[in-house]
């Protein structure tokens, strides 16, 4: 079998990868697992060095990692050379912080001495998505390591270049030899290397479906999942809100990556007596927006990744219209052998709707309006999903307090749009996943938390 990656800009056939067997697949994990005996006796310096070693990579490398993205995804170069330097700064992070956040704690108890220290698992799987190629592998490996843990990836079809490329780097940093190792395999065979003995752990970032599949994978065979999955993000719009900031700070939120973020803002929830200024300046910016060639620099918008990702979207967007919807923008499907799927906006989205139900991946903004702050904030609740939220006012201790208390979510945020940063804890809740990453929770996901006790 083999994987072949296309270029979503214009439909051309840019490599064919083979698959591995099921024999090979286990001979890398040995390989892996081997590594990690070693791996897991080296000090906190060594760890350290290698990874500020990563990052110096990376950043050496970032336009060339820039364009094999745009190519094999669609993403826009600007955003692809910002990803990476995202991913150098997520190793740093991790060089500088990975011992303070492994230290060992002493618990006072009746014993002579007490604590809880931190070991690493061993090998882990990570099952990652295509939308961040980079990012996403590196927020899990760069802590994973620096724990004393080792990696394999299985990585989204479409971006195989990308997957063998992070193993590249990971080579000329200076690690040892397999502590990460690629498995260009294809969903089918994933189970199989959950059940894998020297696997001790999974994590993924993808579809509620892919998660659950994994999830009870893992279950069934007693080993810790992390999951990452879908997201359907509120940002309240409030009366007292200062619409030019939120305006921004939105449509930004919505058309990052050509609107393919788990975090993406996707429903916009304004109370209905800024309703329509709000919708106004959101129209006027939508609408300066550049879709074009990804490798362009001053392209805002790329294609889609995958033409049949483009045409989900696209049928969601009809069956909303359908269903009453207004489309003021967009939603048009031009032809030719693209991906592409122009910034679109839908007002009066209501239940029902997949604008209201579902997670519009990609850069369609649904716009719904609230007739107050309890009905908003009842509505941005009103979703299966609870990975990042936000609300704009000009009162910031009531948007504290709302974000804290009021908004069901992993990240919610005040006068600023949703990102993941390697300070702070990235997860969600209800259908959006459980488990962090990032920041010291990240890092404590994928250890033995051993208590230590002396007499």
């Amino acid at each position: 079998m083999s994987i072949v990656s296309i270029n979503p800009a214009n439909g051309k056939q840019l490599n064919t990868y083979a698959t591995l067997s099921i024999d090979e697949v286990r001979e890398k994990i040995e390989q892996t697992h081997q590594a990690w005996i070693s791996w897991k006796k080296s000090d906190h310096e060594t760890r350290s060095k290698l990874l500020t070693n990563m990052a110096g990579v990376l950043r050496k490398r970032k336009e060339e990692l820039a364009i094999l993205m745009a190519n094999e995804m669609g993403k826009p170069i600007t955003q692809g050379i910002g990803e990476v330097e995202k991913c150098a700064d997520c190793c740093d992070y991790y060089a500088s912080n990975g011992a303070a956040h492994l230290a060992d704690r002493l618990i006072q108890t009746e014993a002579a001495k007490s604590y809880a220290t931190f070991q690493p698992l061993g090998v882990v799987l990570a099952v990652m998505p295509w939308n961040f190629p980079l990012w996403q592998v590196f927020r899990f490996l760069a802590p994973a390591l620096a724990a004393g843990n080792c990696g394999v990836l299985k990585h989204a079809s479409n971006v195989p270049g990308c997957a063998l490329v992070i193993e590249e780097v990971v080579r000329e940093a200076g690690f040892p030899s397999n502590v990460f190792q690629t498995l260009l395999i294809g969903s089918s065979m994933v189970s199989k290397v959950i059940e894998h003995p020297h696997i001790k752990a999974v994590t993924i970032t993808g579809s509620n479906k892919a998660g659950i599949e994994v999830a009870t994978k893992a279950g069934s065979v007693l080993k810790k999942a992390v999951l990452e999955l879908g997201g359907s993000d509120a940002y309240v719009i409030l009366p007292d809100a200062d619409l030019q900031l939120a305006v921004e700070a939105c449509v930004n939120s919505r058309l990052i990556n050509s609107g393919q973020s788990c975090i993406a803002a996707k429903r916009f929830i304004v109370v209905e007596s800024v309703a329509p200024q709000f919708t106004k300046l959101y129209l006027d910016k939508m609408q300066a927006k550049v879709m074009g060639d990804p490798l362009v620099h001053s392209t805002d918008v790329g294609p889609q990744a995958r033409k049949d990702l483009r045409d989900e979207l696209h049928d969601q967007v009809l069956k909303s219209i359908e269903k009453g919807a207004t489309c003021i923008l967009g939603g048009k499907v031009t032809p030719g052998d693209h991906a592409y799927y122009p910034p679109t906006i839908l007002t009066n989205v209501k239940p029902g709707m997949p604008a209201y139900e579902e997670e519009l991946f990609g850069p369609v903004a649904a716009i719904i309006v609230a007739k107050d702050e309890a009905d908003a904030l009842r509505i941005a609740n009103d979703s299966e999903f609870g990975l990042g939220s936000a609300v704009f006012t000009r009162n910031v201790e009531k948007g504290e307090h709302i974000a804290r208390y009021e908004l069901e979510a992993g990240s919610s945020y005040v006068n600023a749009r949703v990102i993941s940063d390697p300070r702070l804890p990235f997860g969600g809740t209800k259908h959006s996943g459980y488990g962090r990453e990032l920041s010291s929770f990240g890092i404590l996901e994928f250890v033995n938390i051993k208590t230590v006790y002396i007499k």
